[in-house]
């Protein structure tokens, strides 16, 4: 069954052309160029991404994006724009849009975009439906958790080596929580970065390997062969414990 795209464009040239070029990708396109249908047909339709221009009669882009998101809506938002606008840019990513693009621009940037944006939400809902399955995917309830000599202790919110606390930033000790929750599964950096940073985080996948690495500083033997976070190649990271 193809992706549904949403078009949500009131200049009826651009919206055209972005269907068919859609299309001819083989995705499913609905259209609009009206900020209060677009909320009506995403409602009805949940389809798989949105394009969304900022500047549309009824109710603007930003706004359409903050009732979504507001409504729980989860699938990814590519914001439209004829102003290269700093500011547009910042609020429409900080109130939920997943990505940006300015006008004009070339298809090929757009598709890619599109493809990129689906690909990410998929990696991210086979990552639950495997982690959902599981009978072991439920962290423990003690506020204590032990691999040999490391210890999370989640009530001081405090990682430990042979005892001694270690100088640890709280994104490094959230990704660390995170993986003693799924210890023994693979996780891709993707997955980790919607679970870890959150879907409105600003940024990729490079976030994830930065903070592995600094944390096999501090919690590995030797961090140059790293025996509790293993690297899986083509795949992510794994917790060994």
């Amino acid at each position: 069954m193809p992706e549904t795209i949403l078009v949500v464009e009131d200049e009826l040239s651009l919206q055209e052309t972005l269907a068919y070029n859609l299309q001819k990708q083989g995705y499913s396109v609905e259209t609009t160029g009206n900020g209060r249908k677009a909320l009506e047909t995403a409602r009805q339709l949940k389809p798989d991404l949105i394009l969304l221009d900022i500047m549309l009669p009824g109710l603007n882009g930003i706004e359409v994006c903050k009732i979504l998101r507001r409504e729980r809506f989860q699938a990814p938002i590519i914001m439209l724009t004829a102003r290269d606008d700093e500011i547009d840019r910042v609020v429409g990513l900080e109130i939920g849009a997943d990505d940006y693009l300015t006008k004009p621009f070339s298809m090929r940037e757009l598709i890619a975009r599109v493809k990129a944006q689906l690909r990410r939400t998929l990696v991210i809902r086979e990552e639950l439906e495997k982690l959902q399955i599981d009978p072991d995917r439920s962290p423990p309830s003690t506020s204590e958790r032990i691999f040999g000599n490391l210890t999370i202790n989640e009530t001081r919110r405090e990682i430990t080596i042979n005892g001694q606390a270690l100088p640890i930033k709280p994104q490094e000790y959230d990704l660390l929580v995170f993986f003693s929750e799924h210890i023994g599964q693979m996780l891709t950096r993707e997955f980790i970065l919607e679970r870890v940073w959150g879907w409105d985080y600003i940024g990729d996948t490079r976030t994830v390997d930065v903070h592995v690495r600094w944390l096999r500083l501090k919690i590995e033997h030797d961090a140059a062969n790293p025996k509790r976070i293993v690297t899986v190649r083509g795949g992510g990271y794994r917790f060994e414990g």
